[in-house]
This record gives structure tokens, sequence and C-alpha cells, in this order.
């Protein structure tokens, strides 16, 4: 197998990068905006942290990281807010924000590596929003490359929660594809396999062997909701004095999974930047009185446990935590695409 370089364009924490790291891909740099990505994404690839704007990055600085005789890969995922379930105001909804992808599509033409993957929101399919992933696509094929887009239904693949995803690999060496699932319904990884062993934590408190174990404190109204709360179930199982005024509403009781407990028996939901909040979704633990905790939200998210996102992690809020987790592409999402790629490479080579 020849020598495999990465470039990670919006790397964040590093979620994609140490995926294909694990496959034994040789991670060279990232680049992003947020700069408090540093530490994490650095400590835990091998790799350099480019603090930029993904606009002011040349061609240049780019391919001057590759060596020449290996295969260049470009990775990324760049943010399309717009285009995302959970931007619900107008400031998320910025026009600007489309512009990434097309960033992203500006250093492919320029730098030509040989295989392009970037990860992203399924709803970016939707064009009658803006064609950027129609116009991305097109500028690969105009580039010479084999283009394959998938939408994942992460269960399929391992990975411990419904986050649904998009995945595109290209390659200027043949035809190429994502991997056939590895798992079916039967045997999807459930939330009591990864996190059922945890020490028990109370709302508010903390593990004191783990400073990322720890849950939110709730108010004494939102603990009677928790306790009310069923395994499984949400606030519309909660005697009505408890329910909230918005969730009386037509608009309101469509909201059925906010206030939620997960159960043991099937995959946690999609995590978000605010997974942590007992009312921001079902993200109450199964049994405990609390909402689940960063570390529980970066295993569902597939990161190793001994992954290191802040180099002082016991002064971390739990909110800052659950946005950078959050955020990031789970770990076995980037080593299904280190396996499409070797596969595709031992199939072209």
């Amino acid at each position: 197998m020849p020598r495999i370089e990465v470039v990670d364009l919006f790397c964040g924490i590093g979620g994609l990068s140490y995926g294909l790291k694990s496959k034994g891909f040789n991670i060279l740099a990232g680049f992003d905006l947020d700069g408090t990505c540093k530490y994490a994404y650095e400590h835990n690839n091998d790799a350099v942290f480019s603090y930029r704007d993904i606009k002011t990055v040349t061609a240049k600085e780019v391919s001057d990281w590759y060596s020449k005789k290996a295969i260049k890969v470009l990775a990324g995922c760049a943010p399309c807010q717009p285009f995302s379930s959970y931007s619900h105001t107008k400031k998320d909804k910025d026009p600007n924000k489309y512009d990434l992808l097309y960033e992203f599509g500006r250093l492919v033409k320029d730098v030509k590596p040989d295989i392009v993957t970037m990860e992203n929101v399924t709803q970016i399919l939707n064009f009658k929003l803006k064609p950027v992933l129609q116009d991305f696509v097109t500028t690969l094929k105009e580039e010479g490359y084999q283009v394959s887009v998938n939408k994942v239904f992460c269960p399929d693949y391992g990975i411990p929660q419904t986050r649904k995803r998009l995945v595109l690999i290209a390659s200027r060496l043949g035809s190429i594809s994502l991997i056939k699932p590895t798992h079916t319904k039967d045997s999807y990884v459930t939330v009591g396999d990864v996190i059922k062993d945890l020490p028990p934590v109370r709302a508010g408190e903390g593990c004191p062997t783990d400073p990322l174990h720890r849950a939110i404190a709730l108010t004494p109204l939102n603990m009677e909701r928790m306790k009310a709360t069923p395994y499984g179930g949400g606030w519309k199982d909660w005697p009505k004095n408890l329910v909230l005024e918005c969730h009386k509403t037509d608009k309101g009781k469509s909201y059925g999974s906010v206030y939620g407990r997960m159960v043991w028996e099937a995959p946690s939901p999609t995590m978000t930047t605010e997974c942590t909040g007992y009312g921001n979704g079902r993200f109450g633990h199964p049994e405990q009185d609390r909402a689940i905790t960063p570390r529980e939200a970066s295993i569902f998210q597939t990161f190793p446990r001994d992954y290191k996102f802040f180099e002082d992690e016991k002064n971390v809020s739990i909110t800052t935590a659950a946005r950078y987790i959050g955020n990031a592409v789970p770990p076995r999402l980037g080593e299904v695409i280190a396996d499409s790629i070797i596969k595709h490479i031992r199939e072209t080579r």
C-alpha cells in the first residue's frame, strides 16, 4: 500500500482526521477558523493545526504539505449551516456560509489531490435552497474525478446514534464507492453497549476520575419533570401541571422528543451542540435523573475514551465541551471513509 497523506480542511477537533489516522493514513495538517480546536487536533492527530479562514488559504499552502510520491487526500466538512435542520435563526442561515463549499472546490481545482472526501448534512441535497452540492460535484467531474455521493445512516456502520450524513468521495484514479454497511438493524450498536459501564453521576455533579463525565444541574422544576419521565418517554407522559405552555400549542405538540429519555436497546439520537441539555432533545439518561454528560456524548460520537478534547478538562464548561463534540465528525465515519479509499486504491493500482 502506498503512503497516503491527508490535509483536512474545516478540521475542527479532528474527528475525521482521527478516523483516517486510525487506518494508517498520514495526517499532515488541518485548517480551521476556530483556533480553540488547536489543542485537540494536534494532540490527538500528531498533525499541525493552522488557524485560518479557508477563503485566505492558497493552493500552494495546501500543496506544500504533500510529498511527491504519496496518494494525496484532501478532506473536509465544509460547514453548511443554512441547510441544517438545527439552524433556527436568521443568523444561522447567513447566505455567506454557502460559500465555504465553493472555497473547497476552488482548492480542489488548484491543488488537484488524488482523492477528495467531504462529509456534510444530508439537507445539502436540497437543491431548491441553493445547488452548492451540485456545483461542487460538477467542479469535481470537470477536473477528472469520478464521484460517489452517499446518504449514510450512521448505525449501519456501527455508530451508536441515529445520525444521518452525506458522505462524498471522489477520485482521479478511477471509480470509487463507499464500502457496504457493516451492521444491520439486528446488530446496531446501542446506548447500553457503549455507556452502561460508566459510573453513575447525579445532575449537577461529576465523576471524580473523569472530568468530562459531568452532568448539567437541573432546576427543582426540571428535576420534577425528569423524575416524571418514564423509560423511553418524554414530556407527553408528564402530569398536566408539569407541561410547558409552549408544548400545549399545535406547533409545540410536534416536538415530541424534547425532555425525553433514551433507551438502552437502541442507538442514541443525533448528538448536537446542545446535547447535554435535558430540554434540547431526547438527551435524558435512560435511568439516572439527568441529561447525558460530555463523556457519554463523545462515546456516542465514537471518540475513544482517551481522546483529549482540552488541555485542562477540569475547568471546561459542559456546554463548551458539548459544542466541540456535537460539531465533530464521528471518528468511526472517518474509518469507513478510510476503508473505502484503501479498497479503491487496491482495486486501481
